[in-house]
């Protein structure tokens, strides 16, 4: 039977402890007692626990046996800000995917309301990409940065291929730009930052700039697809080249 995965907030070598929304699920809900068997997320590793002790605030672990943990994907998607319901879901499904890091940015084409709430909204990205984490079993919760102008992101020096996806490139696709960072990288796993673009696509000064900072850009294939789509589309084929 498989063992339900928690992601503990406080650790040590012995011992993990669970607060708060999760602590009070796990004892009420879930009715945990001492003896309870679970894997519990420590510090990026995995453990095969036992609940030690139990109250509403706090339910805390004793760590028996590492186990083995899937590395995430090393690629942050960076994510021009759209519609933010449809923006959580593909949060979700990028951590579901093994997403290292997601980067929002404020985009020319990102309407103006959602470029000025896109700051009060990083925890509640947070919150989505920890429990989507949990529930898919990761080692680990993907880093969501603090929403910043594009032009600041673009510009920032990187050891990564820096891949944008772009509705104008017809020639060059993902998959041929996977093979080169897979050839520049030999034995070892490239590592990549993903760009995807808001509802409307990049703004022409957009992509120059992109391309002025050493950015490649590929296609997806000859269909248009919405931001989220292209997003998972794009996680997807990394996934299926890389691991």
């Amino acid at each position: 039977m498989t063992r339900r995965r928690w992601i503990a907030e406080h650790w040590d070598e012995a011992t993990a402890t669970l607060v708060g929304a999760q602590a009070e699920h796990l004892a009420r809900v879930l009715r945990a007692t001492p003896g309870t068997e679970a894997d519990v997320v420590a510090g990026g590793r995995v453990f095969h626990a036992e609940v030690a002790s139990v109250t509403p605030a706090e339910v805390r672990f004793n760590l028996v046996a590492e186990v083995r943990a899937d590395p995430a994907l090393p690629v942050t998607l960076v994510v021009a800000v759209y519609k933010f319901d449809r923006m959580e879901w593909a949060i979700e499904k990028a951590t579901e995917l093994g997403v290292a890091a997601i980067a929002p940015v404020i985009a020319r084409r990102t309407e103006k309301h959602l470029a000025q709430a896109a700051g009060k909204r990083a925890e509640r990205w947070r919150r989505i990409a920890h429990e989507a984490a949990q529930q898919s079993r990761r080692s680990d919760v993907p880093m969501v940065h603090d929403p910043m102008p594009l032009p600041q992101y673009v510009k920032a020096t990187s050891e990564a291929m820096r891949i944008v996806l772009a509705e104008q490139e017809r020639t060059t696709t993902l998959c041929s730009l996977l093979g080169e960072a897979q050839a520049a990288a030999g034995e070892e796993m490239p590592v990549l930052e993903l760009a995807i673009g808001p509802e409307g696509g990049w703004a022409p000064s957009e992509e120059a700039l992109f391309d002025a900072n050493g950015w490649r850009a590929a296609s997806l294939g000859p269909r248009i697809l919405r931001a989220e789509t292209a997003a998972i589309a794009a996680l997807a084929v990394v996934a299926s080249c890389l691991e």
